[in-house]
């Protein structure tokens, strides 16, 4: 479903990703792990065709982002790192712009906006502002409009960033409920959410792999089986020389 080959990317002399290849096959939830600057964004963003790779190329569902992105696109639901949004709209008008911005209309375009909000638990302010609701709320509805056209693909970046402890866990076991269907790809810092919601992970510092494997694989390979000690053992710390 998703298949990245040697993607590389390059911002002037700074070499952000490099050679990087991997794939998400249909029910996998891929645990995208490493520290800040790692290339984690970066990655994600090329395979979402965000932005061009300097080099190599990422398929969804068989279909070539660099080739065809159209196409490619309509396979995927994007929740990027800090998501926007437009406040002065209500939940249900937000998700119905977007419905339409997706070419969804009428009766499906309906459906779709009532089961993304049944999704995400945005029953109780789905009417409301958006300027109104919480970090968690706002987060949710961000998750919901990756959802309106039921796509195959879910690209997912930080997902549970600055929720508390209760919408973390909310949103952990919607993403591993939904990955029993689809393959997902997301990125995060957080070490728990690999035992969590994730069927396999990789780690990446610089720009490179630096680790993979199902999370009981991981834990085999970590130290003391702390996957915390395993990510120190093979990640470049800021302070490093």
């Amino acid at each position: 479903m998703i298949e990245a080959a040697k993607l590389t990317k390059r911002f002037g002399s700074k070499l952000a990703v490099d050679n990087l290849s991997f794939t998400v096959e249909k029910g996998d939830v891929l645990g995208f792990l490493g520290p800040n600057g790692a290339g984690k964004s970066t990655t994600m963003r090329m395979v979402t065709g965000f932005i061009p790779p300097t080099s190599g190329d990422a398929k969804i569902c068989g279909i070539s982002i660099v080739e065809n992105p159209a196409a490619a696109k309509r396979k995927i639901g994007y929740l990027p790192e800090s998501a926007p949004l437009y406040n002065d709209m209500t939940v249900i008008g937000f998700l119905k712009f977007c419905a339409e911005i997706r070419g969804l209309t009428g009766p499906e375009k309906n459906e779709a906006v009532e089961r993304s909000i049944e999704t995400c638990f945005l029953t109780s302010v789905a009417r409301q502002s958006i300027d109104t609701l919480s970090k968690g709320y706002r987060h949710r509805t961000c998750l919901a409009q990756a959802l309106l056209h039921d796509p195959e693909v879910l690209i997912l970046d930080e997902p549970t960033d600055g929720l508390d402890p209760n919408q973390k866990y909310e949103v952990r076991q919607l993403i591993k409920r939904l990955g029993e269907t689809k393959a997902i790809l997301f990125s995060t810092h957080i070490l728990e959410e690999v035992e969590a919601s994730c069927t396999r992970a990789v780690i990446v510092d610089r720009g490179k792999i630096v680790a993979d494997g199902t999370p009981k694989e991981l834990l085999a390979q970590a130290p003391n089986g702390s996957l915390t000690d395993l990510f120190r053992k093979v990640t470049t710390t800021d302070t490093a020389a």
